[in-house]
């Protein structure tokens, strides 16, 4: 008798509540609907095509775990894991280390210093199409101004985009112009550091190197660990801008076919979604493995103030 009065007692407990929260549900309500068609449908339904040789222009059937043997024997499929990692091992390092030197220039009260900073962030606002074709025209090897201004002083500058050997490091210094935001969320995080720690050490004689080295850097690796999974995440998932350079192509000779552009050239050329949707689990598979470790690995090196 006491446990059903104890049941009754909490399902009117439960009815009063949502009946109390119901203006929030009723505002949440569209969000959780986006969520649910947008991220968790696509999400659920490509696991299950890549387990099928589903197409657009067929239903396709279930091959188990053919797509991902197939995978395992693709040339193309190597080849952009392949470039992918070639761009993040360069671009990642290069991203953090430049964005991090603009930021400490750029964290100074000085007059006019405003100006610098939204100099260094609007190439981030710059459509990737149209920094695609910016480059393009610098890096002529014929007429652009990268290989005249190198001409002047007697060097021959190489052909940036047509050769395997310098397309990879020319896209990293494409992406590099764009480091923008990443030196703003590093300028926020320096201003975050409290000037006390600062105050002692000029007091304890400590030279610019030292608070650099002991205050600073150690006070930004929260900073550091959010850049570095962001930076991860995005190279792994490069694609509009080597796709606008190549026309999707990956030229030359798949220097340029990165990761998910072979993705998309699968799902939407050959139009295969299931293996398309292999190659997307991955990818996703490889992501979660190296933010995993990072995350690990952080309690390590990562310092937060006041611990």
């Amino acid at each position: 008798m006491a446990g059903r009065t104890r049941t009754g007692t909490g399902k009117r407990s439960i009815r009063q509540a949502l009946r109390k929260n119901r203006t929030g549900w009723l505002f949440v309500t569209p969000w959780l609907l986006g969520l649910l068609l947008f991220y968790v449908y696509p999400l659920v339904s490509s696991i299950i095509l890549s387990f099928t040789s589903y197409s657009i222009l067929k239903a396709g059937s279930f091959v188990g775990l053919q797509n991902y043997r197939n995978l395992m024997g693709d040339g193309v499929f190597w080849a952009s894991i392949y470039n992918t990692l070639y761009f993040a091992l360069l671009y990642v390092p290069l991203s953090l280390i430049c964005s991090l030197a603009l930021a400490l220039l750029l964290n100074t009260g000085r007059r006019g210093i405003g100006f610098y900073r939204t100099l260094f962030f609007l190439p981030t606002l710059v459509p990737l199409v149209a920094k695609a074709a910016i480059w393009i025209w610098l890096l002529n090897p014929q007429f652009g101004l990268v290989n005249q201004a190198l001409a002047a002083i007697g060097i021959n500058g190489p052909p940036w985009l047509g050769s395997d050997s310098w397309s990879k490091p020319t896209l990293v210094l494409m992406s590099l112009w764009a480091i923008g935001q990443t030196v703003m969320i590093f300028v926020a995080g320096l201003q975050d550091i409290s000037r006390d720690y600062y105050d002692a050490a000029a007091v304890d004689g400590a030279r610019r190197h030292q608070t650099l080295w002991r205050i600073t850097l150690p006070l930004l690796t929260p900073v550091l660990f959010y850049n570095l999974i962001m930076g991860i995440i995005g190279s792994f998932q490069v694609f509009a801008l080597p796709y606008s350079l190549t026309g999707g192509s990956g030229a030359p000779a798949g220097s340029l076919m990165f990761y998910v552009m072979y993705v998309y050239q699968n799902a939407f050329l050959y139009l295969k979604m299931g293996y398309a949707s292999a190659m997307a689990w991955i990818l996703f598979a490889l992501i979660a493995l190296l933010t995993a470790v990072i995350f690990a690995s952080s309690k390590k090196w990562v310092h937060y103030q006041g611990n």
